[in-house]
C-alpha cells in the first residue's frame, strides 16, 4: 500500500479540527455506525481467539438496532444535556432507510446512539465513546451504583458524592420522603420515574431508588476560600456559565491550576460535569483545583459579592481587559462556548472583558479566552 493512502487512512481515523455541530444527525449516525462497530468488534476480539463464525455471531449480536436500544436505556441516565440532545436529535431524523429485523422505534433508537458516538468522534472524544459502550454492556465496575433505600439513605447522611437519585414516581412513604431531602441538601439531581427505568438500571431489589456515585468529590465555596486563605492570597475563581464541551471544561481547570486560581465553580444544569474525559483533558490539575458544582450561578455571584468580590466576564462588547483593573478577590466569568455568558450573569458582573482581536476571525475558543483572561489576572497581581 502506498505511504500516502496509508497517511490518508490515519488522517481518517484520527480526524482533527471538525465541528460536529456542523454536521446532520443522519451525517454523525452514519459515521457513528462505522466507529460503534469498531469498538464492537475490538471488545468481543479482547476475549480471546475463537472462530470466525463466534467473532461474527457475537459482535452481530452487539450491533443489531435491538442491542443499541437496550444499550441507550442504561446509559441514558449517564448522559450530559449536551449528550441527550444529540441523541435525540438522531432518534427524530427521518431517513429514507428501513429497518430490518427489526422495530421502527428500536431503529430509531438505534440511530440515535450512532448519532451521538458520531458526534463524540468527531469531537475528539473516544475515550467517551467506549466509557459510554462499557456502560452499556456492562463491562465498567458496579462500585457506581447503590440501591435500595437504607443503603442511599447511609450514603447520603456519610456525605458520598452522588451525582443523580432516581426516584419511583408517585412513592411518598417516609424512606423515600427521607430521601428526597436529604437529596435536596446536596448537589445531587433527583429524577422521579417510572418502575420499568429503575429496574433498566440495576438488577437489585432496588425498593424505588436507586443512586449513582459521582465520578468526582466536588469541593464547596468553603474550601475555595480556605484555599485562598492558607496561601495568603486574595479570592481569585473562574466561574463557567454553561460550558458543555468536556475537553473545554478540562483545559480551563488545567489553564485555572497553572493561573493559580482557587478553583473553579460550575452549574448543576445544562453544563457539562466532571467525566473521564475532564480529568484526562485537565492533564493532572483536577487533583489539585476544587471544583464547585452550584445550583445558580448568578445566585453564587450574590452571595460572593457579600464576601467583597469582584466579577469580571468575556464578552466581545465590553472593554478591552488590559485597561481594567483586576487585582483583589475576582472571578472570572467565562460563558457557553456559542451563546456565551448569559444575560442575567452578565449584568451582574463588575467588570465587562473584551480581548483585542487582530485576526481575520472575531472569537476565541473559550478555553483559550479563558487563558488568556486568567494569565491578565496574574500578570497584574504581580505587579502589585
Amino acid at each position: 500500500m502506498e505511504q500516502s493512502l496509508i497517511q490518508k487512512i490515519k488522517e481518517g481515523l484520527y480526524l482533527d479540527g471538525l465541528d460536529p455541530k456542523s454536521y446532520s444527525p443522519l451525517s454523525l449516525a452514519y459515521i457513528g455506525d462505522a466507529i460503534y462497530e469498531i469498538v464492537i468488534r475490538t471488545i468481543v476480539m479482547s476475549a480471546g481467539n475463537m472462530s470466525v463464525n463466534k467473532y461474527h455471531k457475537k459482535s452481530s449480536s452487539m450491533v443489531k438496532a435491538s442491542a443499541q436500544k437496550e444499550v441507550f436505556e442504561k446509559i441514558e441516565p449517564f448522559l450530559t444535556e449536551e449528550e441527550m440532545a444529540v441523541y435525540k436529535r438522531g432518534r427524530n431524523s427521518k431517513s429514507g432507510s428501513v429497518a430490518k429485523n427489526a422495530s421502527m422505534m428500536d431503529y430509531r433508537k438505534a440511530t440515535g446512539v450512532e448519532a451521538l458516538v458520531g458526534y463524540l468522534y468527531l469531537a475528539g472524544d473516544m475515550d467517551r465513546i467506549i466509557e459510554l459502550i462499557g456502560i452499556g454492556f456492562d463491562l465498567n465496575k458496579k462500585e457506581d451504583l447503590i440501591a435500595g433505600r437504607n443503603a442511599v439513605i447511609e450514603a447520603l447522611r456519610a456525605k458520598k458524592p452522588i451525582d443523580k437519585i432516581f426516584v419511583l414516581d408517585g412513592c411518598q412513604d417516609g424512606p423515600i420522603r427521607t430521601i428526597v431531602r436529604e437529596a435536596k441538601k446536596t448537589d445531587a439531581i433527583l429524577k422521579f420515574v417510572d418502575k420499568e427505568r429503575l429496574n433498566q438500571l440495576t438488577n437489585e431489589h432496588h425498593q424505588g431508588v436507586v443512586a449513582i456515585v459521582a465520578a468526582y468529590e466536588y469541593g464547596t465555596i468553603e474550601d475555595l476560600f480556605k484555599r485562598a486563605e492558607e496561601k495568603g492570597e486574595d479570592p481569585f475563581f473562574v466561574l463557567l456559565d454553561g460550558i458543555e464541551d468536556p475537553h473545554n471544561l478540562g483545559a480551563i481547570i488545567r489553564t485555572a491550576n497553572l493561573a493559580g486560581a482557587h478553583g473553579v465553580i460550575i452549574p448543576k444544569h445544562r453544563a457539562v460535569g466532571i467525566t473521564p474525559t475532564v480529568a484526562k483533558t485537565s492533564a493532572g490539575a483536577i487533583n489539585y483545583t476544587p471544583v464547585v458544582k452550584v445550583t445558580n450561578i448568578g445566585k453564587t455571584m450574590d452571595e460572593l459579592k457579600e464576601r467583597g468580590m469582584w466579577f469580571a466576564c468575556a464578552d466581545m462588547d465590553g472593554e478591552v481587559i488590559y485597561r481594567q483593573n483586576l487585582t483583589g478577590s475576582i472571578g472570572l466569568v467565562i460563558g457557553n462556548e456559542g451563546s456565551g455568558v448569559s444575560r442575567l450573569v452578565k449584568e451582574k458582573c463588575d467588570f465587562i472583558s473584551s480581548i483585542p482581536m487582530k485576526g481575520d476571525i472575531d472569537s476565541l475558543n473559550a478555553s483559550v479566552a479563558a487563558g488568556v483572561l486568567a494569565f491578565e489576572v496574574v500578570r497584574q497581581r504581580l505587579g502589585k
